[in-house]
């Protein structure tokens, strides 16, 4: 069972699991922390409030948060194939990967940069900061620790959302687990796909603490 095959197609499967899950998280926070940061800035009690704003964000991230993965994955095929050319693979998983995550990603942008001390912000505004120098200059750098919490956070959910993709070839561990473990009952290949994926998810989480460690002021 461990021949070079194998270990070639296991580190094959970190390799694509790493892949999806990093160009996920980082188009997933080109999307959302913009959002995130519009719904902190346009609520009632924000920078500057635009209700209308706010409740339309506000209802999108509500109802694209509620659609489960494997639905949204089956759901975009389509638009999915329009992308990049295939509806199959760890490429094309990328796509409802971003989807799924952006809206999960905007609210954490939103509840990082809501624990900002409000006196920091009214200090600043009493400056003359624009809002502009406001949100990059005071809220983003205040939130950092947060926001690198979250990005962990991000990282680790969206991991676990490609392993789903392995029940329609989406490539990675994933389908690994699922081509091998589940359907050929192999099952000492699923132990070392879900292992190798929790060393994954612990290392992630450890380089995150670590990084909002080093980025916290307050210490």
């Amino acid at each position: 069972m461990w021949d070079e095959a194998t270990l070639n197609m296991l580190v094959q499967g970190v390799v694509e699991t790493l892949y999806m899950t990093i160009a996920s998280t980082a188009f997933g926070y080109i999307i959302g922390m913009p959002i995130g940061i519009l719904l902190v800035t346009s609520a009632k009690d924000g920078i500057r409030p635009c209700a209308w704003l706010f409740k339309t964000l506000d209802v999108i991230v509500n109802i694209t948060r509620s659609i489960p993965f494997l639905i949204l994955l089956v759901a975009v095929m389509p638009f999915t194939k329009t992308i990049v050319g295939t509806s199959i693979g760890s490429t094309a998983t990328i796509v409802p990967l971003t989807l799924s995550a952006a809206p999960f990603i905007a609210r954490l942008v939103e509840s990082s940069i809501k624990e900002v001390d409000k006196g920091i912000i009214e200090a600043a505004q009493s400056m003359g900061a624009s809002n502009f120098k406001i949100i990059y200059k005071v809220m983003l750098p205040e939130a950092k620790p947060s926001l690198i919490v979250g990005s962990a956070i991000a990282s680790t959910t969206i991991l676990g959302y490609s392993a789903m993709a392995g029940f329609v070839a989406g490539g990675g561990l994933g389908t690994i687990a699922i081509n091998y473990g589940f359907y050929r009952y192999e099952k000492e290949l699923m132990f070392v796909t879900v292992a190798l994926l929790v060393i994954i998810v612990q290392v992630m989480q450890a380089i995150g603490m670590k990084a909002a460690g080093i980025s916290d002021k307050r210490k």
